[in-house]
């Protein structure tokens, strides 16, 4: 072991957390050659097989695991270390990581440019997926907050709200029942549905309300983003539900109907898991965002980054 390099252990933690070189190359922007090679050293250098392929799976060998378990260690233990350095140095310049839920893309990435203004030395690391995939991030302890619409019921977590994320029936701006007031909520079950994917937390809500009203819609499509749903709309495929946070950019080529029971109430939340100590970089990034949310809220805009500002000398 003495020849194996961190960057190989990182290729292997990745691999071997996902089963996959393939999907360990993506997340690293390496080659899944180059995934291989890396593997094939760190094999060699441990002098025994660390994975075994059946069919078309990869399954870790009983050296592997453990190797699997020992990376883990060795990985907090450096980020531990980086984050002490990180307070020592202040907020001069450190590390970041987020995780945030699809929905939150669109109001996310628009507070970090302020953040990124004030803390220039700060590199920042932003992860966009659903909500299966970030609760896997958590889990294995990847990120330093996560932005989620659905607190986890089976992990300790801190968590604290902060904006607002009602969902809102979306259809082609110019549908028949755009200027219809009130309109009853089993209507939709004749309107042609498009459905983000299983595991979304957007889905999840908007099957359970439907179930509460015994409401059966007909799905012509499932799709995996909210940018392919607003395209899909936009064609004439069909109507959806999304946050109205996604009307940001092009509120003018969508109608909201004004469906009852909508919109959604639904909340973003702040949380990490329970014990776990966050930097003074993340704290800060923290109390700024508690901050600037409040302004959303109560104007209903992303203002100026110039109004929430926090203090610097915490």
């Amino acid at each position: 072991m003495n020849q194996a390099t961190l960057h190989q252990l990182k290729v292997f933690e990745a691999a071997a957390r996902h089963g996959s070189f393939t999907r360990a190359a993506e997340e690293l922007f390496l080659t899944q050659p180059t995934i291989s090679m890396q593997i094939k050293q760190l094999t060699k250098s441990v002098g025994l097989p660390l994975f075994e392929q059946v069919g078309k799976r990869l399954y870790l060998t009983e050296a592997g695991r453990e190797l699997f378990n020992t990376c883990r260690q060795i990985f907090e233990t450096i980020s531990q270390f980086e984050m002490t350095v990180a307070n020592l140095k202040g907020l001069k310049q450190g590390q970041l990581k987020l995780a945030v839920i699809t929905t939150a893309k669109y109001i996310i990435p628009r507070l970090l440019g302020p953040f990124c203004q004030m803390y220039p030395g700060i590199d920042i690391s932003l992860q966009v997926t659903n909500h299966e995939l970030i609760m896997d991030r958590m889990m294995n302890n990847m990120d330093d907050i996560y932005i989620m619409s659905q607190i986890p019921d089976n992990m300790e977590v801190t968590y604290e709200p902060f904006l607002e994320n009602p969902l809102v029936v979306f259809a082609p701006l110019h549908h028949p029942l755009a200027n219809v007031k009130n309109i009853p909520i089993g209507q939709l079950g004749e309107e042609p549905f498009i459905m983000r994917e299983p595991g979304s937390g957007t889905r999840s809500a908007v099957q359970s309300l439907f179930d509460e009203y015994g409401v059966k819609v007909k799905v012509k499509l499932e799709l995996g983003s909210n940018e392919a749903i607003k395209q899909a709309i936009a064609g004439g495929l069909g109507i959806s539900v999304l946050s109205k946070h996604t009307l940001l950019t092009d509120a003018a080529e969508f109608s909201i109907l004004d469906v009852e029971n909508f919109p959604i109430k639904r909340t973003w939340y702040m949380v990490h898991p329970s014990g776990k100590q966050l930097s003074i970089i993340a704290r800060t990034y923290y109390d700024y965002l508690l901050e600037a949310a409040k302004t959303i809220n109560e104007q209903g805009i992303i203002p100026p980054h110039s109004t929430f500002l926090v203090d610097r000398s915490e």
